[in-house]
């Protein structure tokens, strides 16, 4: 057992440290109605990459705030009648991958998209404009304002939605047969993902980011991912004048709490030596969900990767058939 964090007994029961707003679910309906206007049109290039019996594509959407952000497209070349989809976010600072290690999920009957982050490794677009500290990362990108629609993660929050939304107009996509998957910053857009296109089926987070900010912050574990928490307040508020400011405005894109709007039959993968993601954080999050659940847990493993997850992960979209 992680001796940095709680034990599992308590694990189950913690209910978070961050503020959850008032406002929450009108914030996001606001930003909901904005990606709706978006629509769901797409455009698809023919990939220098073949495999046989299976179509891939760069797919191009526009995004909120008039960006082009970009996806890899995979989907079996025969197609009879309705075939189940993946949305599939990758990690922090990242992106989307390649196609190899993506046609499993193809050959087994699968529409694949995943998603390029804007603004990280990938070729999507990142059309914010903000003021103030940039430098540090992501998650305090636009936090300078105080607003939370300036936030970086709120657009990205919306791309994941779409990506979902994209694959349930495809007229060969079973709409009720589309699942979500990712570890890390793309466990969290896994969450994202189904929180605010509540129709996805399934979800399969591995240990996801993003989740009870003020719990990273009380452990002292502004670091690797989270040290622009300490390097942001170091530097723009070195007397925490604003600290109530710092994370109620980052409460409108914490995980925990998005988590209860997801309906999502959920399977969760955890290391209980995670010091990237701890353990507490996710089960703020994971606690917060009514949707049916299951937590596997891997008591000796930390930020890495976790034996038969990905075997584990197939069986249950599986299942979605």
């Amino acid at each position: 057992m992680a001796l940095f964090d709680m034990p599992l007994s308590e694990l189950k029961k913690y209910q978070g440290s961050s503020p959850c707003p008032a406002d929450l679910d009108e914030f996001w309906a606001k930003a909901l109605a904005e990606l709706d206007d978006t629509g769901t049109d797409y455009e698809l290039v023919e990939a220098d990459f073949r495999a046989p019996g299976v179509l891939c594509y760069d797919l191009y959407f526009t995004g909120v705030g008039n960006a082009r952000i970009h996806c890899k497209f995979l989907r079996p070349e025969k197609i009879e009648g309705k075939i189940p989809a993946i949305a599939m976010f990758h990690g922090y600072s990242g992106d989307c991958g390649g196609f190899f290690e993506k046609l499993p999920y193809a050959y087994a009957g699968y529409a694949v998209l995943a998603l390029d982050v804007r603004g990280q490794a990938g070729k999507s677009d990142d059309t914010q404009v903000v003021s103030g500290n940039t430098l540090f990362g992501h998650v305090i990108r636009g936090l300078s304002t105080w607003n939370p629609n300036n936030l970086f993660f709120r657009n990205v929050y919306l791309d994941a939605a779409k990506t979902a939304r994209i694959l349930m107009a495809m007229d060969f996509v079973d709409e009720t047969k589309v699942g979500a998957m990712g570890g890390s910053q793309g466990g969290a857009l896994t969450l994202a993902c189904a929180a605010l296109e509540p129709r996805v089926a399934r979800m399969a987070p591995n240990f996801p980011f993003l989740c009870d900010f003020k719990r990273i912050w009380n452990i002292d574990l502004c670091s690797g991912a989270y040290d622009e928490f300490a390097k942001y307040l170091r530097t723009q508020d070195p007397r925490h004048e604003h600290i109530d400011k710092f994370f109620g405005t980052l409460a409108y894109i914490d995980l925990a709490n998005l988590t209860p709007r997801i309906r999502a039959k959920t399977k969760w993968f955890i290391g209980l030596m995670d010091n990237i993601c701890p353990p507490s954080t996710q089960f703020a999050a994971y606690n917060h969900m009514t949707a049916e659940r299951e937590m596997v847990i891997y008591p000796d493993f930390g930020h890495e990767g976790l034996p038969d997850c990905s075997e584990i992960t197939f069986r249950f979209f599986e299942e979605m058939k």
